[in-house]
Order: structure tokens, then sequence, then C-alpha cells
């Protein structure tokens, strides 16, 4: 059996609770009772998620240095993406993530239409709607090619709020 989708990521954080607040508040992720005896952990979920937990978030302290990937010619994890069903709940993510000082960029990815946010402790991740597999035209594809702006208002009329993105891709 091949491997099917990523069940879940682990963060080395500096502050735990500052973490959870982030997820849980700004995300919508659930935290779970699954650390009880992990000092300086915790488990979330993502609010549609039906994995044991998306995230597992685990301490190293207040002076711990940065992320080095991608700079410097260091190896490392540059993002993680998170799905979202509908343009509406893009939409909705980006207002959250603008008022909590989070939102980094929006690109449009031909087939994705993407958001990028930053946590507390400045790990970046994405957030995508995945345009329905019978609506990829050609204009999609060659968008592959490429990093747009992303339109998010362009996108709500040429797709609708509530069309549920990956029909047929990943669902």
């Amino acid at each position: 059996m091949p491997i099917t989708r990523l069940n879940h990521a682990v963060l080395y954080v500096r502050d735990v609770e500052r973490s959870v607040a982030f997820y849980a508040d700004v995300l919508g992720f659930r935290v779970l009772n699954i650390a009880e005896g992990f000092r300086g952990a915790a488990f979330l979920q993502a609010p549609g998620s039906t994995n044991d937990h998306d995230l597992g978030l685990f301490e190293i302290g207040s002076d711990a240095a940065s992320s080095a990937a991608g700079r410097g010619g260091s190896v490392g994890l540059y993002h993680l993406a998170w799905e979202v069903d509908t343009l509406a709940e893009l939409e909705r993510l980006s207002a959250r993530l603008s008022e909590a000082g989070a939102l980094v960029g929006a690109s449009d990815h031909g087939t994705t239409k993407s958001l990028y946010g930053k946590d507390p402790d400045g790990l970046e991740f994405e957030i995508a709607w995945v345009v329905p597999a019978d609506q990829i035209d050609d204009g999609a594809i060659e968008g592959r090619k490429r990093i747009g702006r992303l339109d998010l208002e362009r996108e709500l009329a040429r797709y609708g709020a509530e069309t549920r993105g990956g029909v047929g891709i990943s669902h």
C-alpha cells in the first residue's frame, strides 16, 4: 500500500502555551488530552481532521535559536501546508491571520490558492484551497508554471465561496 497523506507534524517551540494559544485561537485547532505526563508538550487536531492528532508541540525554552532552515545554506523544513474545503474558509482564515499579525503572503499557484503565515516562533505554514478537478482548465495549468499574487475576490467570483476544493484530488 502506498503512502496516502501526512498524518501529523511535530514542532519544537519556545513556549508551548503560547504556541497552543496561536494554533487554537487563530487556526481553530483543538487541544487533545493525550499529552498528560509529557511536560512541555501538547497535541492538537485540526478542526476538520480525522487524524489522531495533526500537530505535536514540544517546548525547548525561550533561549532556543530561530530555525536556520533555508538560510545560510542549511537544510530543514520550509513549511507545512494544510488544506481548506472552500474559498470562504480561506477568506476567513486570511482575516484571522491578518488580525493576529501572522499573515506573511498570499499566492496563486494556478491549481491552488494559498495563504502563508508564521507562528509565534516564526515557523512558516501554508493554508491552501485546491481547485476542483472538474474545474481545472488551461489557465489553471499554465498558472502552475509561476507564482502569482492571489486575488481572493477574483477567485471567489470565479469559483464561488462554497465550492468544495480538491474534489477528485484529495477527497
